[in-house]
């Protein structure tokens, strides 16, 4: 078990769950470093986001995991490595997908031959629940087969296979933590929640893709506490584990209920632009969590309803931020 403050590397620590992740580490006291994908603006993602009571006790470093001797120097001196960097979007991955190949396979490979010459005590790697593809049963657990419906979610299968194979191979400590959809605030209208809450309150109709897919929905902070679980937990090492409320939604019924909850009473209409390549879409997703309850002693503590709420709240001030329509 690994106890005690920590000095930690988190990778992607300018994305959603990222940045929700540092601020929980640096609110748990642990002097973290982390990882922002350089650009010539000065620009932290979503870390700018981050009340600056945390980010002040935060050390940001701009770089790429595509560069493996750049990795070396970032992973020095951290006993713990959150690697959470990737290219996350399934649309895009049909545009590009050798960058997915690029950042989410060998980008993780360089984090992992960092992590292992630098002698790190845990490797958190982050998979995501699209390497299933569309459920052959439900709740899916650990065990269900993997299948690469969109170049996003084969990229991925590589990542955690390579993840995998530095543990059986050279007993690098890796735990492998597959959130399911993850929601709340700073999330951009890339994700479903959020396209239906601007929407909401900017437009006079939803415009979503299929009605039909179902997803397990998770609050963002239930899914950071997983992920500090499992750097924590000796007998999460090698393990694959899944984080999920357990509980699917169809889109079409999620969106009803973000506008029952919010008092809006607007016309849901299908984008057929929107929509995967039919072989592409994953109809089903329902998380079975209890490897995480047993291993990490992990529960999710909000409910969808709590979530939802949270989030109309923090999207109801930032709207600002939002785009009227996201293409891409």
């Amino acid at each position: 078990m690994l106890g005690g403050a920590k000095r930690v590397l988190v990778t992607g620590a300018g994305g959603f769950i990222g940045s929700h992740l540092v601020e929980m580490l640096v609110e748990q006291g642990n002097n973290v470093r982390a990882l922002v994908h350089y650009n010539s603006r000065n620009d932290w993602g979503l870390l700018e986001q981050v009340p600056p009571r945390i980010r002040e006790d935060v050390e940001v470093v701009a770089g790429d995991i595509r560069d493996a001797h750049q990795m070396e120097r970032v992973v020095r001196g951290c006993t713990v490595v959150y690697h959470l960097a990737a290219l996350i979007g399934i649309p895009y991955s049909y545009a590009a997908p050798s960058s997915y190949v690029s950042t989410n396979v060998v980008g993780t490979l360089n984090v992992l031959q960092a992590a292992m010459a630098e002698g790190v005590e845990r490797i958190v790697h982050t998979s995501t629940s699209e390497v299933y593809g569309t459920a052959q049963y439900t709740p899916i657990d650990e065990k269900h087969p993997l299948r690469g419906q969109s170049p996003y979610s084969a990229s991925k299968i590589g990542a955690d296979k390579m993840a995998e194979s530095f543990h059986l191979s050279f007993g690098l400590p890796v735990v492998t933590v597959r959130p399911f959809n993850t929601f709340g605030p700073r999330q951009s209208a890339r994700a479903v929640i959020p396209t239906i809450i601007s929407q909401a309150i900017k437009g006079e109709e939803i415009r979503l893709g299929s009605l039909d897919p179902v997803r397990d929905l998770t609050f963002v902070e239930d899914t950071v506490d997983g992920f500090v679980r499992a750097a924590g937990a000796d007998a999460a090492v090698g393990r694959v584990i899944n984080l999920g409320q357990g509980e699917g939604v169809t889109i079409g019924d999620l969106a009803e209920r973000i506008l029952t909850l919010m008092g809006v009473d607007i016309p849901i209409v299908t984008k057929t632009e929107r929509t995967r390549p039919p072989r592409s879409e994953v109809r089903e997703l329902v998380c079975a969590n209890e490897q995480a309850r047993s291993v990490l002693g992990w529960s999710p503590s909000s409910t969808l309803a709590d979530g939802l709420r949270r989030t109309v709240a923090w999207i109801s001030v930032n709207i600002e931020a939002f785009k009227k329509d996201y293409t891409i």
